[in-house]
């Protein structure tokens, strides 16, 4: 990112995006600005706050493609959510601050899938070490005796010359259709279904975790092919080589200072209440919204999540409403606007 300036993040969403040169500008710059806030001093770092934008054109003109190769650009965690999804605070429906929760989720996904490439190499080693001793158990040593240890001797020479020989057929795929038999863990976890309103939803967070730190972990035989069993042990081997504090640090980090949340469907929020029925929390939804745009710490399963420095991106065809019907408050923290032809 540091090389990208935005006429050179334009060109970059030029490939994929037809027009909309003015949707592109505001977006690009608005991602150099992030980059250009974390060359600040820490100290005038958390008083520069994010100008987040409002995308207003009608389906199928590329509001969610932008945001989506922005996120790929910027390796950003980014999540779409639909503001209609969401519903006032007593409604049943699905809580605002679920958004941070699952932002936070595609962030740990992503280091964690960076610290397994990292240490993929060391994995493999060991992985491969032990589907070799499923292939080819490893002879029982004796101490019976010198002349026995003479033949034991032997013995582990000839294992070593018949390991070696394994791992090049492995090496060359000739053991490709071979089954072995080896332990797995067993990932089979009780239903538990939780029928609750919005809010409840912090409640059950950290539920599936208590549960599974009570019961012990259980092991189960499968049988597999030599290409999936390596996969397997190899997945294994990396995660036993992962940090996870580490990463859920790293994690946090960066979903405060580089996250993205495309909102959609922001019109259907927009509006004042005129009747009874599905639209009356309408206003409501807006008003949950706004501590989370303005900057709030939300709880999530890894710890407490900022989001004041989280760039809110929302998009709506406002063929019905306007931007204008939007509560005061939501309009202020959507000072950029532009509109999609």
């Amino acid at each position: 990112m540091d090389a990208l300036t935005p006429r050179e993040i334009v060109q970059e969403l030029d490939k994929y995006i037809v027009g909309q040169d003015n949707a592109k500008r505001a977006v690009a710059i608005a991602l150099r600005n992030r980059w250009r806030r974390q060359q600040l001093p820490p100290e005038l770092r958390d008083e520069v706050a994010p100008k987040n934008i409002i995308m207003i054109g009608p389906t199928g003109v590329g509001k969610t493609e932008i945001a989506r190769r922005l996120a790929t650009l910027a390796r950003s965690p980014f999540l779409k959510v639909e503001a209609s999804k969401f519903t006032e605070v007593g409604y049943v429906g699905r809580d605002v601050e679920s958004m941070i929760r699952d932002l936070m989720e595609l962030g740990k996904n992503i280091v964690q899938q960076e610290e397994m490439e990292r240490v993929r190499a060391r994995a493999a080693e060991v992985a491969e070490e032990r589907l070799l001793d499923l292939l080819l158990p490893h002879p029982p040593l004796s101490t019976r005796g010198e002349g026995q240890m003479m033949l034991d001797d032997l013995g582990q020479q000839q294992y070593q010359k018949t390991r070696e020989k394994f791992r090049q057929y492995l090496h060359d795929g000739k053991l490709d259709e071979r089954f072995v038999e080896m332990e797995v863990q067993d990932n089979a976890f009780p239903m538990i279904e939780v029928v609750s309103g919005s809010g409840i939803e912090d409640v059950g967070i950290h539920v599936k975790d208590m549960l599974g730190n009570l019961c012990p972990q259980r092991k189960k035989r499968r049988k597999a092919k030599v290409p999936e069993a390596l996969q397997l042990l190899l997945q294994e081997e990396a995660q036993k080589l992962i940090d996870m504090d580490s990463v859920i640090k790293e994690a946090i980090q960066r979903v405060q200072e580089s996250g993205i949340i495309f909102l959609d469907e922001l019109d259907k929020i927009a509006g004042r209440e005129r009747s009874a029925g599905p639209d009356v929390s309408r206003e409501g939804v807006q008003r949950d919204l706004l501590p989370i745009v303005e900057g709030s710490t939300v709880n999530t399963k890894y710890g407490m999540v900022k989001t004041d420095h989280i760039l809110f991106i929302a998009a709506g065809a406002f063929h019905v409403a306007k931007p204008s019907d939007l509560i005061p408050e939501m309009q202020g923290r959507f000072p950029i606007r532009v509109e999609l032809q």
